[in-house]
């Protein structure tokens, strides 16, 4: 059985669900695109293709084996996009929570059931329906769970706002004893510099007290200033409109000194490094150019 333990984003990591890009089909037609970062790649000619995508997540493989991680991996489905394993489902404490996803992306689920099969089935949760959510809005961290939403009422106009505040209620009913903080996201269907996808793609919470941060992804500046204050203004790092649409923030914590990043992302691994972290650089500008880096191509499902 797998003994499910994940309640913050950076304590030691032990499993790992890494999603997987070896069959993720044709270049979708711009309409189908989920994001504007993909439609801009799709227009250009630049989407990325299977093998240079499978060639990052490899590198991510190895890290994870360096450091003794245990890494389960989605079965294939054919010609079909298996990259983003956070979007699909998430886990709280001792909690397998199904996501609520676009209806297209349905049949990624079924593909964990190896993993899903070593879970007490008390332990898995699914939302209702009305209750959107997909796990890179959804950060545990100690007595709070940060979520990522979209206050307007023009949410369903948005295939770029993924968790709603029905799903926030959820969570909080689920979680009585936490803290649920909900933060509204600046959305663009269209512009993917105006758009923060999910709260991974402006904030990032890491070890050592620190965090990352775009103040412009938070439509509201006291739900921005509450989280520079709780971490204090001296931890954060701001990241710039033209980091966060390289998905800045979207790196991922092995341990609290531990992080995988992003070779290029040379200001930010900069700074890390004086901070005392060790950072495990690894190629994934391919696996960007769909809007999401590497924790939304990981789910965690057991941290000490």
């Amino acid at each position: 059985m797998i003994e499910l333990n994940i309640t913050d984003e950076v304590s030691r990591l032990r499993a790992v669900v890494l999603g997987r890009a070896d069959s993720n089909g044709p270049v979708p037609a711009l309409e189908n695109a989920y994001d504007p970062k993909s439609a801009e790649h799709i227009k250009a000619g630049t989407y990325p293709n299977d093998i240079d995508m499978t060639r990052e997540m490899d590198a991510v493989a190895a890290v994870f084996e360096k450091y003794n991680v245990t890494v389960y991996r989605p079965d294939v489905i054919e010609d079909y996009n298996q990259i983003f394993a956070r979007d699909i489902a998430f886990v709280i404490d001792d909690k397998f929570i199904k996501a609520n996803i676009l209806e297209d992306r349905s049949k990624e689920i079924d593909a964990l059931h190896n993993v899903m099969e070593q879970i007490d089935p008390s332990k898995i949760i699914e939302f209702p329906e009305e209750a959107h959510i997909e796990g890179g809005d959804v950060m545990p961290w100690g007595d709070y769970i940060f979520v990522g939403t979209y206050y307007g009422n023009d949410y369903p106009s948005f295939i770029t706002a993924r968790t709603n505040m029905n799903a926030v209620k959820h969570l909080q009913k689920l979680f009585p004893n936490k803290k649920v903080k909900s933060f509204s996201l600046r959305k663009s269907n269209t512009i993917a510099q105006d758009n923060a996808l999910h709260l991974d793609c402006c904030f990032q919470p890491l070890g050592k007290g620190k965090a990352i941060i775009h103040k412009d992804g938070f439509l509201i500046d006291e739900e921005y200033e509450w989280l520079v204050n709780f971490f204090g203004k001296e931890n954060c790092f701001h990241i710039t409109k033209e980091e966060m649409y390289h998905m800045n923030s979207n790196i991922f914590s092995i341990s609290p000194e531990v992080v995988i990043s992003e070779k290029n992302f040379t200001r930010l691994n900069t700074w890390l490094r004086s901070e005392g972290f060790t950072v495990e650089e690894v190629p994934y500008a391919e696996i960007s150019k769909q809007e999401g880096l590497l924790r939304c191509t990981t789910m965690p499902l057991i941290r000490e």
